[in-house]
């Protein structure tokens, strides 16, 4: 059995509270690693071009207040 088959028959056998507890968890994890994942693109200057647009379009008048 693989590890993630082994994980997968953990998880079947978790009650409510736990498995709501898993999921936030893993919510969270996933979040953290989307900013990481933002700031090495953000540092490797992938999201450079995207800045100069949206700051284009706001000068031009392309934008609108939140």
């Amino acid at each position: 059995m693989s590890r993630l088959e082994v994980l997968q028959n953990e998880i079947e056998q978790l009650n409510d509270e736990e498995l709501r507890s898993l999921r936030e968890w893993f919510a969270a994890r996933d979040f953290d690693e989307w900013d990481r994942q933002m700031e090495r693109d953000a540092k490797a200057g992938k999201l450079d071009r995207l800045a100069e647009q949206a700051l284009r379009d706001h000068a031009s008048g392309r934008s609108t207040k939140l």
